[in-house]
C-alpha cells in the first residue's frame, strides 16, 4: 500500500475508520459517527486532505460528494493488523490473541469459539505446508 494509515493524525484515522467501516460516506455521515465532532467544514476539509494524500476518492451522488477508500478494505485491515501486531506485541501473534481474548466484556459464544478454532486449524495447515517445502 502506497500510503499507510499510521502516517495519519488521530482525527484522520478516526475518519478513515468510519470510511472503511461504511464503505462510502458523506460529510454528514462522518459527522454523525464521530465522537466530539468538529464543524461540518472541518470534516469536509479533512476528507479533501485525505483525498489529496491518496487515501480517498470521491464520486458525485446528486448534490453531494460521496467519499470512498482508494484501497481494498481487506488490504487496509491486513496492513493495520500488521502495524498493530508489531507496535504493541513485538510481532507476537500469541500475545496479541491472548490480549484480545482478555478484553471482551462478554464471553465468546460457542459459534465464535468454533470459528476461531477453524481459523487456527487453517493456520496450522499453512504452517505445516511451509515446513514440507
Amino acid at each position: 500500500m502506497r500510503n499507510h494509515l499510521s502516517e495519519l493524525g488521530r482525527r484522520e484515522r478516526q475518519i478513515m475508520d468510519i470510511v472503511i467501516r461504511r464503505g462510502r460516506v458523506t460529510v454528514a455521515e462522518v459527522l454523525a459517527d464521530l465522537t466530539d465532532p468538529p464543524t461540518y467544514s472541518s470534516v469536509r476539509s479533512m476528507l479533501r486532505l485525505l483525498e489529496g494524500k491518496g487515501f480517498l476518492r470521491h464520486e458525485w451522488d446528486g448534490p453531494r460528494y460521496v467519499y470512498l477508500p482508494t484501497h481494498d478494505p481487506e488490504q487496509v485491515r491486513r496492513t493495520a493488523a500488521r502495524h498493530f501486531l508489531r507496535t504493541f506485541f513485538d510481532g507476537s501473534m500469541e500475545s496479541a490473541m491472548a490480549a484480545m481474548l482478555g478484553v471482551s466484556d462478554k464471553p465468546l459464544s460457542d459459534e465464535e469459539l468454533a470459528r476461531l478454532s477453524s481459523l487456527i486449524e487453517r493456520a496450522r495447515g499453512k504452517t505445516k505446508g511451509r515446513r514440507r517445502r
